[in-house]
């Protein structure tokens, strides 16, 4: 308390909540960290599907390698997106630099879209020009191993993903994922081969490969574009049903918002008794904000506009 011209003052402490560099830059390193564990498994099963398959000349085998190639690529590429996104909060970038996890997802999209199209490509040559295969008992069990490897790879990172509301550990198990149910695909044209089945089989399966490709990198895209669009996040009937179980707030109007599950940025308009006091509406945007946290997701942040609330017969 002061007194300042005669007139006396009172200070209050008021909690603000201050969003900790710290805390993003340690769920940065973890999930650098998954993508590096991942990288090097998925190395091992892409060079052991190439190896088998170009042994027994299998294409899908070969392609199934290929596309365990670009889970690879898709992991370094995330490695490189998450190192720039981690950077702090400057000048130039008030909102940090955190849509370079997008970016770097739509650098995925864009490998999985030429892979696709080759392997497309190749598969339909090879159903044009049928080759005889070489189908060995180990071609059969390495390609079940890299399956149980793809397996725990999957289980795994979508587990992270989730832990920690990363949008490209969980992006990345969807696309290994699809590998799981490629690599059995191909596992059944082996087996179906070595049973009988014509040759043809392989190159048809390959084109199959080909589309689950497609379709990774068309969610891929779908999501990761509309993150850059500032597409809704949250639905706004949610919002607003935080925002009706505080008293003091009258109408709500203008609710938007944007970002992605780990950086979600919301903003509205509340009205409420024009007598309220600033403190006091400050306290309560502040409530608000916590209880959103609480409820919706603890990544958001909130910004809200404060009006005044006249019912209509004072306005006439």
């Amino acid at each position: 308390m002061y007194i300042k011209n005669g007139v006396i003052f009172v200070e209050r402490e008021v909690e603000i909540k201050n969003y900790s560099l710290d805390q993003y830059d340690e769920v940065y390193i973890k999930v650098k960290t998954v993508l590096w564990v991942i990288l090097f498994a998925n190395l091992g099963v892409a060079i052991t599907k190439i190896i088998v398959g170009h042994l027994i000349n299998s294409a899908s085998l070969s392609a199934d390698g290929i596309h365990s190639i670009s889970d690879s690529m898709s992991n370094i590429v995330g490695i490189i997106g998450i190192t720039i996104a981690s950077r702090p909060v400057d000048k130039k970038h008030p909102y940090g630099h955190k849509k370079s996890e997008i970016i770097a997802s739509l650098f995925i999209g864009t490998m999985l879209l030429l892979l696709g199209i080759n392997i497309f490509s190749t598969g339909l040559d090879r159903f044009i020009n049928p080759q005889e295969l070489s189908i060995t008992t180990i071609s059969i069990v390495s390609l079940i191993i890299t399956i149980i490897i793809n397996l725990c790879v999957t289980v795994y990172e979508r587990k992270k993903g989730e832990e920690y509301d990363s949008y490209i550990l969980i992006s990345d198990s969807i696309h290994t994922k699809s590998d799981i149910l490629i690599s059995i695909g191909v596992l059944f044209s082996l087996l179906g081969m070595k049973l009988g089945l014509p040759y043809i089989i392989d190159p048809i399966i390959s084109i199959v490969i080909s589309f689950f490709i497609l379709h990774a990198s068309y969610k891929i895209f779908k999501e990761s574009i509309g993150i850059l669009l500032d597409s809704a996040v949250i639905e706004e009937e949610k919002i607003v049903e935080v925002v009706k179980g505080f008293e003091d707030v009258l109408d709500t109007h203008k609710i938007r918002s944007r970002g992605s599950k780990n950086d979600i940025y919301i903003d509205m308009h509340i009205m409420i008794d024009p007598n309220t006091s600033i403190e006091k509406s400050h306290m309560l945007s502040h409530e608000i904000e916590k209880e959103i946290k609480k409820k919706i997701n603890s990544n958001c942040q909130v910004i809200i506009h404060v009006e005044p609330y006249y019912k209509k017969e004072n306005l006439l």
